[in-house]
């Protein structure tokens, strides 16, 4: 585009110029991310939290995945809070809904240190007593859904960083034989579900991996009920595991399948452009890493849409974990998981999202900008509008956006509350410059 010079008129001032941008978008032709796994011989699945399986929530959990964990609702101090006293109400939801959308589940958990109810946790037992106790949960809850679960998280995390056994009410009542213990019970509850050991910080090949797999070893030599490991993958942006497919495979070198269990990438907040597109790659990686193993079972994601993470509340600062944003639109990391299952990226309608510059008003060395980012048959999670100057022309001051300029090149990114742009909606930002000599119009690129 030619330059501007300062005896245009103001009208030619305010000419703005709207460039195509190609943003994924997920569209009505792009194949629910559960088929694409199921092509593969992969579970995509979610946590789901049971009250909120209706509308847009209920019907992305459904079409999207092709199995569910319950994300609370079978742990045993949602089940039974009180002795004697049961609450099954939100795991049967769970249940049926995935039974009526055609979903396996994943049951979790059984045997775990956190989240039990206060009388048992705070109980004073012999271990005649906590064997009898951990027995019972097992045959009661296993056996309610025996033949509907296809797998349930037995055990979880049964360790510490440093690979030796975490000092919990089951290690120190029962000792190591706990695991096994458990593990033979569930067995006999339902001996068609497959039964897992589950922990974190165990996706890479490092102290506490490896003190999992000896244990599965040895299991497996025992002959001890053990059909799988499930790695958490409870990650952090850029800080995917080198070893990871590694790891899968020595695992699966054993004679157990692996699978994902609690995926997330989360990221310091805001989020902004370069983090959702390193968060892109970090789930692709993953998903890559598992597809390459046959005994990877799949992936599930621990929540599908930021609105129902739980990192924010246990990372406070952190956040914007999940494929999808608070709003249900889908971020670059859903296109990532979809191209690692073999789908390919819908490009949008021509013309689908759009930024125009224009200068508002100008005087002797001074100018005000505005930018409007528009989409129409696409929509955005997030944005950045990037142009390049002539010389003498500077951005001193911006609302509604992050903005930078280097020499003459200028980047803006949205606010922490402005990133979504939905399909037939805009958003703007306007900034104060200064310039000398001519005050042309840049070109915009939109990422």
């Amino acid at each position: 585009m030619r330059s501007l010079r300062t005896g245009l008129s103001l009208a030619s001032l305010l000419s703005g110029l709207a460039l195509l941008v190609s943003v994924p978008v997920a569209s009505a032709a792009d194949a629910p991310l559960r088929d694409l796994a199921a092509a593969k011989g992969k579970i995509i699945g979610t946590a789901v939290t049971g009250s909120k399986l209706t509308g847009t929530y209920g019907d992305l959990a459904g079409a999207q995945f092709n199995s569910l964990t319950p994300g609370n609702a079978m742990k045993w101090g949602s089940v039974e809070p009180t002795r004697g006293s049961y609450n099954w109400a939100e795991a049967d939801q769970i249940v049926n809904f995935a039974e009526a959308h055609g979903q396996q589940v994943r049951g979790h958990t059984l045997v775990w240190h956190s989240q039990n109810p206060n009388w048992l946790a705070n109980g004073t037992w012999t271990a005649a007593q906590l064997s009898q106790l951990m027995n019972d949960h097992i045959a009661l809850e296993v056996g309610r859904y025996k033949g509907r679960l296809a797998a349930w998280d037995v055990v979880n995390e049964p360790f510490n960083e440093d690979g030796t056994y975490r000092q919990t009410l089951w290690y120190n009542g029962l000792g190591t034989g706990y695991i096994a213990q458990a593990l033979t019970a569930a067995r006999a509850a339902d001996p068609a579900a497959k039964l897992y050991i589950n922990d974190y910080n165990v996706e890479g090949v490092n102290a506490k991996s490896t003190a999992l797999y000896n244990l599965v070893k040895s299991l497996k030599e025992q002959g001890v009920p053990i059909d799988g490991v499930g790695l958490q993958a409870h990650l952090i942006v850029g800080q995917v595991p080198s070893t990871l497919q590694q790891n899968i495979q020595r695992f699966a070198d054993l004679g157990v399948d692996v699978a994902i269990t609690e995926l997330d990438i989360r990221m310091t907040l805001p989020s902004d452009s370069a983090k959702l597109t390193q968060q892109a790659a970090d789930y692709k990686a993953v998903m890559n890493a598992c597809v390459a193993v046959a005994r990877c079972v799949g992936a599930t994601v621990w929540g599908f849409t930021d609105s129902d993470s739980w990192i924010p509340s246990t990372f406070p600062g952190q956040g914007a974990a999940t494929p999808y944003d608070e709003n249900y639109a889908p971020k670059p990391a859903y296109h990532a998981i979809a191209e690692a299952l073999g789908g390919t990226t819908t490009p949008p309608p021509t013309g689908a999202c759009s930024a125009a510059y224009s200068v508002t008003s100008q005087w002797n060395t001074g100018f005000t900008g505005q930018v409007r980012i528009s989409c129409s048959g696409a929509a955005l999670s997030s944005w950045k509008v990037g142009w390049t100057y002539g010389v003498g022309q500077r951005v001193t001051q911006a609302w509604n956006a992050t903005c930078t300029q280097s020499g003459t090149a200028v980047s803006c990114s949205n606010a922490s509350y402005n990133g979504t742009v939905p399909d037939g909606g805009s958003v703007t930002f306007g900034f104060n410059g200064s310039w000398s000599g001519s005050n042309p119009v840049p070109v915009l690129t939109l990422e």
